[in-house]
């Protein structure tokens, strides 16, 4: 049966560099080899987020070969708050390596959720005017497809821009075909990897979700938040 208050979306992103860090590595910066559920879910919430809406990342498509590159960065190692005192950066600077990824593209899928009123957070706004999904559906059609967003998409850091194409149902086999995903000699097990983080357990402080990242013909498929197949 099908779910009218939930539609997929196609983005195709790209970018000079990228870094999606292992939260095991504290010190040294160390990227997984491909983008996580959650930076992808990030890049849709950059180009359309409302408190109606959730987005769940479907799947994941490898367009460019995984190529790595070590670079230096400049950190501050701490952070700063309306509470805090103000923060020097030349006191406060670290220097830190970091293996990130080189020449990336992707094309991600992901799922728009529309939420009726009474499952949004206490902390949302009430929405004045006629709600639907499909109010929704069209405003991210109409966003995405003329590029606008909230805030410039990124991967994994912010100083890693991401550029972004609006890959409609029509446009999707044309895209596939000058933009092919990765073909089976670049199949892999990637380990476990990071989904996303459960703000639905804990809002403050929420735990991690992994799960096993295999890449099959340039596919990555991301299981549901429901899955037993998540590690909690």
């Amino acid at each position: 049966m099908e779910n009218k208050a939930r539609k997929n979306f196609c983005l195709r992103v790209w970018g000079d560099y990228a870094a999606f860090n292992r939260p095991e590595l504290k010190v040294e910066r160390v990227s997984y080899d491909i983008i996580t559920p959650s930076a992808a879910r990030a890049i849709f919430s950059a180009v359309f987020w409302k408190p109606a809406i959730l987005w769940h990342v479907s799947k994941i498509e490898v367009l460019k070969p995984i190529k790595f590159c070590s670079l230096r960065r400049n950190e501050v190692a701490a952070l700063a708050s309306p509470k805090s005192h103000p923060v020097s950066i030349e006191e406060r600077r670290q220097q830190r390596a970091a293996l990130c990824l080189k020449d990336v593209a992707y094309r991600l899928y992901a799922d728009m959720e529309y939420l009726p009123p009474e499952k949004r957070s206490s902390f949302n706004p009430n929405v004045e005017g006629p709600e639907s999904p499909g109010k929704y559906f069209s405003m991210f059609e109409r966003r995405a497809g003329k590029g606008q967003c909230f805030f410039t998409p990124y991967l994994g850091c912010r100083e890693f821009s991401a550029s972004f194409a609006f890959i409609n149902d029509d446009m999707l086999a044309e895209d596939t075909l000058s933009h092919p995903a990765l073909g089976p000699e670049h199949d892999r097990d990637f380990g476990i990897m990071l989904y996303d983080m459960d703000f639905a357990a804990d809002l403050n402080s929420p735990p991690a979700m992994f799960f096993r990242a295999k890449m099959e013909n340039g596919v990555v498929e991301v299981p549901s938040i429901d899955s037993k197949e998540l590690l909690r």
